[in-house]
């Protein structure tokens, strides 16, 4: 890994009360690197709670199934395709946390529990039969040249026979887009096994954040002119990191997904930072505020406060966030 370095220096004096004073200056890092392995292959675990507690443990049995997936993929699969939910159902007939249509969960639906049944509603029969499903994919287009898990990420989109036909990932933009968004969220999903490479967003998210200190909180609040330029926790991140041209989504176990997850110790100023009521589970994470150093974040508190610094370590910290431009692209859209 080639590594071209500046510097990051974060300097905060706390007084009493509300009396806080920053200085910050944040340079840029340039750091070329991926997941090590590569998608879909070696040993892969899961991030602190990416995946609610109650799948965890299936998402990483199942997603060592084969070769051409890992636990991470299988993660980003079923969040892309429900977020998590069992009881989702699509307009296109897709059902279940994994979204299958009645005709493949008819041909590839398996009794992954064990119970004599076959229930797409049930995530102990859904997930084993996504990532049984990937498998076999992966199986059809094992002779085509080039990476395993891109022509099997390709063969779900867009049919076997296309990737055969076309020698690989054919040239349809959406099913080359699928590949992207599904490989890179994958990264958000796993736990880190190298540095993990700095935003160079992050100065100009922070400079925005800092503008806006002493603004009172509004629930809801995107700080727009009709809402009196006020925000919430995850309005203000959502605004900080728009302002370099990332788009987030609104909520913060959303955001939480769009980037790969630091530990406490290796925390940059502009990562993300956030608190959950469940410390297994990131979507109950409940609040967010932008890293400024020093055991400090930038954030929007509650009703009747006001945009403030305030300490990270709490009990419910949960975790971080680095965002990365690609991150946040490949993150679905929700309501």
């Amino acid at each position: 890994m080639t590594v071209r370095r500046a510097w990051v220096v974060g300097i905060a004096a706390v007084g009493s009360g509300l009396a806080f004073v920053l200085v910050l200056v944040v340079g840029v890092y340039l750091v070329a690197g991926n997941l090590a392995g590569g998608v879909g292959r070696g040993a892969v675990g899961l991030a602190k709670g990416a995946v609610p507690a109650a799948y965890s443990t299936l998402v990483q049995k199942w997603g060592n199934l084969c070769p051409a997936i890992n636990p991470a993929l299988l993660a980003a699969q079923l969040y892309q395709e429900s977020g998590f939910n069992p009881n989702a159902r699509s307009g296109a007939a897709a059902e279940g946390i994994a979204q299958f249509i009645p005709g493949t969960w008819a041909t590839h639906g398996v009794d992954g529990n064990g119970d004599g049944k076959r229930d797409v509603w049930d995530p102990d029969d859904a997930i084993p039969s996504a990532a049984s499903y990937d498998c076999e994919l992966a199986k059809y287009v094992r002779s085509v040249p080039g990476d395993a898990t891109h022509n099997m990420l390709a063969a779900y989109n867009a049919g076997a026979d296309a990737v055969i036909r076309y020698g690989g990932v054919p040239p349809y933009s959406e099913t080359q887009n699928y590949v992207k968004t599904i490989t890179t969220l994958a990264e958000t999903f796993a736990a880190p096994v190298a540095r993990v490479d700095p935003s160079q967003q992050a100065a100009g998210a922070i400079s925005y954040a800092q503008s806006k200190l002493g603004t009172p909180y509004l629930w809801g609040g995107e700080g727009s002119a009709e809402q009196g330029g006020r925000f919430d926790c995850s309005g203000l991140t959502q605004a900080a990191y728009r302002s370099v041209g990332i788009t987030l989504p609104r909520v913060a176990n959303d955001q939480y997904n769009a980037g790969p997850h630091p530990q406490r110790d290796e925390l940059l100023p502009g990562d993300l930072v956030f608190f959950s009521h469940d410390p297994a589970d990131s979507r109950a994470i409940h609040h967010v505020g932008i890293y400024v150093g020093g055991g400090y974040m930038i954030d929007a508190p509650y009703t009747g406060a006001v945009i403030r610094f305030d300490p990270i370590d709490g009990s419910d910290y949960f975790g971080a966030t680095r965002v990365t431009e690609d991150g946040a692209k490949a993150l679905p859209a929700r309501a």
